[in-house]
């Protein structure tokens, strides 16, 4: 019998991906079992945020399984390449991060090739890959506790809002006497206005 992943059995939790994230991929079932390995390890009490340092489906474990989003400013990501999370208290700093252990998947060869691109992924076996990793659960994970310097993390704040003179929108003062977009500063130009 496969771990749970929250209160979730390990079929519903695919189910749940497939329709959050459109597919069941390897990286967020992965990530729920990332979610839980720290749940486990921290109090049950207190109020937590979420760092993930990768942008790729860690974030959609973590927002599936907690409370925690980009939406509410409590799920930042901080990319640094690790498929790693840390779950903290916003109070004290106290938390729990948990990484995939590269060491300890040599016993599963296809998470291992799909995790470090052995092989190409038109020649992994995904349903080899999924099994593997409900059998796997939290046994390819290690886990450190870490104090998370709050100062270093940079709060969802605005100077205010005001309206863009060439636009006519509304845009976050901070970024200057207009708005990003109309100083170029975005990746897209309007190229017709209905």
């Amino acid at each position: 019998m496969s771990e749970k992943i929250r209160s979730f059995s390990f079929d519903e939790y695919v189910a749940a991906v497939q329709k959050f994230h459109s597919y069941a991929a390897p990286g967020v079932l992965i990530g729920g079992f990332i979610v839980e390995l720290a749940y486990r390890h921290l109090p049950k009490e207190g109020m937590f945020d979420i760092i993930c340092e990768t942008d790729k489906c860690l974030p959609d474990a973590a927002t599936l399984l907690t409370p925690c989003t980009i939406g509410n400013g409590w799920l930042k990501i901080m990319n640094n390449g690790k498929f790693a999370l840390i779950i903290y208290d916003k109070v004290t700093g106290d938390g729990i991060r948990v990484f995939v252990d590269t060491q300890k998947l040599d016993k599963w060869p296809e998470i291992k090739n799909w995790f470090l691109n052995l092989k190409p992924k038109k020649e992994q076996d995904s349903v080899l890959l999924q099994n593997q990793i409900r059998d796997a659960g939290t046994s390819i994970l290690s886990f450190q506790t870490v104090k998370v310097d709050l100062t270093k993390i940079k709060p969802k704040h605005t100077d205010g809002y005001g309206i863009c003179p060439n636009c006519k929108e509304s845009y976050n003062i901070k970024d200057g006497g207009l708005c990003l977009a109309c100083q170029g500063k975005m990746p897209y130009q309007v190229t017709n206005d209905r």
